[in-house]
């Protein structure tokens, strides 16, 4: 739907504004929401779901919610934080110092 697009569109020009890198954004789909919500004079029994995948300064997170609740065409909108999975860099093949098993024999 255009007025979906346009949502989207304002919301991810809203966080490159405020520093965060877009990574991904997935469609979750239009369903029923768990209960009725009442929004901007509005009561909604539906709506899309959305994820959008980022990283950005955590400051960012309250003038995005404020911003978000500003927006009539948002209903609820939440910020999960993503745990950051470590990667180990492979140092390559460690050099044995030979000297230092002569000498432990000895």
């Amino acid at each position: 739907k255009p007025e979906t697009a346009a949502v989207l569109k304002r919301t991810v020009e809203a966080l490159l504004e405020r520093g965060a890198v877009v990574r991904n954004l997935e469609n979750l789909g239009e369903r029923s929401l768990p209960y009725k919500i009442s929004k901007h004079r509005e009561r909604h029994r539906r709506g899309g779901y959305f994820l959008i995948d980022l990283e950005g300064p955590p400051s960012i997170v309250s003038t995005m919610m404020d911003h978000l609740g500003r927006d009539v065409d948002v209903i609820r909108r939440a910020f999960i934080k993503h745990p950051v999975s470590k990667t180990e860099e492979c140092s390559g093949i460690i050099p044995v110092n030979y000297e230092d098993k002569l000498v432990a024999k000895k």
